[in-house]
């Protein structure tokens, strides 16, 4: 059969064979500069197929080493983005930025060695979370602490006491905490059994006492409804006479927070948050919150309270499963460290984008429209979430723009395209630019990104 005479884009061979000829490929290795290849003659292959027309051996060596080049970058294909949705924990969007002395110590340890297990006294092994698990002592008073790699790791961990026995948990509390994991499938996985007390809206001490009675419950497991809200006809079972009941009964008492706070969030104006230190006062054995959410630090699950249980959590193997790296460990207790120190709220990005007046946020709102110099910009009142699933129904006044036009929805997808990437949001025909959550050093770099899209899409609409 004769062969076809469509044109064909250069063999992998001789496309590697190009690039040694022309710069040695910057002494990469060559495993590398051909998986590159491949991926570049795919593309070609099916720019052709559509009816393009072949390009020049040399083009295509450029774009393979343009592609090295992107892979090894820095930042690799992570692009900056200012967040100006008026989400402060925007899950999409990674949650909390760091402090940054987090990204400071993050990156002390990532560059070389660290003491993570070796106690530099004697020599010997040492603890693993040491500095983290200080610091959540101190600002808990819990006996022990222990840090995991996620607040779902966190609370597994923590049922798990329960063996295969029963975990009592009110109706009302069977969550979902996001991506799909539900509290219920939690317990189940850590092979305990779920016993479920109460009605979905109203739940007491006694029937809790009912379970804990006749054995059918050996821990009893409270869950903090951060991201939702029951409201109306409710009632929920006191944290002290729960604890008094479960302990008379021998039952061990996990109350989980969810997004945790370690200040509180009543001084914003926001409904108070439950803090561990609350809920150990109040006789739970054990707290479980997250280190990556209110908290403002790296992704983690934290466990503070009973010294005895922690360590039993400790042996168990899956909390080595689950324990986080050096730069998180680092990362979260440069975090706690200023918890402690007093200067939360002057360095840790989330409280500060929380306690921000509003008069502020119009000023700088203000400069911004004066420096566009464009009518369709203009300062608007707007109203900004915490999100990560932490205060639910609770809002924040807020300032920022409102960029008005036939081409709302164009708009925000070249400002999301743009180099910082801007998320806003759309409402009534209109882009809205939340200042809450935009840190006041890329005020230039927003005002910058908004005129080069704004100047795009009137080109595209014209």
């Amino acid at each position: 059969m004769a062969r076809s005479s469509a044109p064909r884009p250069p063999s992998v061979d001789r496309l590697v064979a190009a690039i040694a000829a022309r710069n040695g490929a910057d002494g990469r290795d060559r495993e590398a500069v051909v998986r590159a290849a491949r991926e570049v003659i795919a593309t070609e292959r099916a720019r052709m197929a559509a009816g393009a027309g072949a390009r020049p051996l040399d083009e295509l060596a450029a774009l393979v080493m343009a592609l090295l080049v992107d892979w090894g970058s820095p930042a690799g294909r992570a692009t900056p983005v200012i967040n100006a949705t008026g989400v402060i924990l925007h899950t999409n969007l990674g949650r909390a930025p760091w402090a940054r002395q987090a990204i400071e110590a993050a990156t002390a340890a990532a560059a070389g060695y660290s003491l993570l297990e070796l106690d530099r006294e004697t020599g010997r092994r040492g603890r693993r979370s040491g500095d983290a698990e200080d610091h959540l002592v101190a600002l808990t008073g819990a006996e022990d602490a222990l840090v995991t790699t996620n607040n779902a790791a966190a609370i597994a961990l923590a049922v798990a006491l329960a063996g295969r026995r029963g975990v009592a948990v009110a109706r009302g509390e069977l969550v979902e905490i996001g991506g799909g994991v539900r509290i219920p499938e939690i317990i189940r996985r850590a092979g305990a059994r779920l016993v479920e007390v109460g009605t979905t809206n109203r739940t007491r001490v006694a029937d809790f006492e009912e379970v804990l009675e006749d054995g059918r419950a050996r821990l009893v497991l409270r869950v903090h409804p951060s991201n939702f809200r029951i409201v109306g006809f409710t009632a929920g079972p006191d944290p002290t006479e729960l604890a008094e009941v479960a302990h008379r009964h021998g039952a061990i008492v996990v109350d989980d927070l969810g997004s945790g706070a370690l200040v509180d969030t009543a001084a914003v104006g926001l409904t108070h948050e439950p803090m561990p230190a609350e809920r150990l006062a109040a006789g739970a054995d054990l707290v479980t919150f997250s280190g990556d959410k209110l908290l403002g630090g790296p992704q983690s699950g934290l466990i503070v309270g009973r010294a005895d249980l922690v360590a039993r959590i400790r042996r168990d193997p899956l909390a080595r499963a689950s324990r986080p790296d050096k730069v998180t460990l680092a990362a979260l207790a440069a975090t706690l460290g200023l918890y402690r120190a007093g200067l939360a709220h002057a360095e840790i990005p989330v409280l500060r984008m929380l306690s921000t007046p509003v008069r502020d946020l119009e000023a700088r709102a203000g400069r911004l429209v004066a420096s566009a110099a464009d009518a369709a910009v203009t300062v608007t009142a707007l109203e900004a979430t915490v999100g990560g699933g932490s205060l639910a129904g609770e809002v924040l006044p807020s300032a920022g723009l409102r960029v008005a036009g036939p081409s709302a929805d164009r708009l925000a997808g070249a400002l999301r395209v743009g180099d910082p990437a801007v998320v806003g949001r759309v409402a009534d025909d209109a882009v809205l630019l939340d200042l809450r959550t935009v840190s006041p050093d890329e005020d230039e770099a927003l005002a910058a990104a908004l005129q080069s899209a704004l100047r795009r899409t009137r080109s595209a609409d014209a």
